[in-house]
């Protein structure tokens, strides 16, 4: 490798989104001699240049009108330019929802194999990378045979790890953008105000259909308040209009690996342990000794969740103000 890109996206207006600084993190630990530059197409340079607390210097914000709106299209051909201007041999993406749509239009692009949902990196005679398969029951090691590769990384797998507090140097950069490369724009977003995503959270509290009911849920949000958690639903729960979609963790829903993950009411479907069964810490609750659940939990408990979780939640209460 020679030059290796790292998309990042912007949290706030100081910060970057964790996904981004664990990219980076994963860019540095396979360098080796490569340079490494962080691209991004928002943000201001306060955010931007925390990129250097994590040993990248160099940022590039590419500015264009076509920008100003999030289009995975712009922003897909924005990069290709650059990695094109500077011969970039590998471009390293979380693989969040945005990373998701970005991306196979880069590798398509570029002609680039694609490597997604990786779970590590190496650099050994080649650059390599594992991911899981058969909804996680097993890993399996790839490899890019193309001149380029493109890289997204599995949220919360790659631990964000700072260096030297040094502020990044900013640049910009002038993509060459017409209206067809904005095909795919943003027309309006909804925020849920005062909710983590689960995509970025720590600790994720997840209901399934054993809460029965939209109305059971409170008690799964208090739990997550307690923790400082966000809240987490199966497939069937979001189906059921029970919750709304951006919670739904699993193989057609949002892939985590929070350091501890609590799946309430949740049997246990393969597909969704295809989208925690990464997760640190597994606890499982659930009335059904044999539900598939407690075959991945590093912690059970066989009871109704509607007596445990108020005991559960009181007892960490207790234990958190002591």
């Amino acid at each position: 490798m020679k030059h290796i890109i790292v998309y990042i996206e912007p949290k706030d207006a100081s910060s970057l989104k964790r996904t981004s600084y664990e990219a980076l993190t994963a860019a540095r630990s396979i360098a080796g001699d490569a340079q490494i530059t962080a691209f991004a197409v928002q943000g201001n340079e306060q955010a931007l240049s925390t990129a250097g607390q994590y040993g990248v210097h160099s940022v590039v914000l590419a500015k264009h009108e076509l920008l100003s709106g999030y289009s995975s299209t712009a922003t897909a051909e924005a990069i290709a330019q650059y990695a094109q201007s500077v011969s970039a041999d590998t471009i390293i993406l979380s693989g969040n929802a945005s990373g998701k749509e970005i991306a196979p239009r880069l590798s398509v692009k570029l002609k680039s194999g694609l490597l997604p949902d990786c779970i590590a990196l190496s650099h050994d005679g080649g650059l390599k990378a594992t991911r899981p398969v058969y909804a996680g029951k097993a890993h399996i090691t790839v490899e890019a045979i193309s001149a380029h590769a493109i890289i997204a990384l599995r949220p919360n797998v790659f631990t964000a790890k700072q260096e030297d507090s040094v502020s990044a140097t900013i640049s910009s950069f002038a993509p060459t953008l017409e209206a067809k490369h904005a095909g795919v724009k943003v027309t309006s977003i909804v925020k849920n105000e005062g909710r983590l995503d689960v995509a970025e959270a720590d600790i994720i509290v997840s209901g399934g259909r054993g809460m029965k009911g939209p109305e059971h849920f409170p008690i799964i949000e208090q739990l997550a308040s307690t923790l400082n958690a966000a809240v987490g639903a199966s497939r069937a729960v979001v189906d059921a209009g029970w919750r709304p979609h951006g919670e739904q963790v699993g193989q057609t829903g949002k892939t985590v690996s929070p350091s501890l993950y609590v799946a309430c009411g949740i049997s246990g479907a393969v597909q969704h342990l295809a989208g925690m069964s990464s997760s640190k810490f597994i606890l499982a609750i659930n009335k059904d000794k044999d539900a598939p659940i407690f075959k991945v939990a590093d912690y059970g408990i066989v009871g109704d969740v509607f007596e445990v979780l108020p005991v559960l939640d009181a007892k960490l209460k207790a234990m958190l103000h002591s």
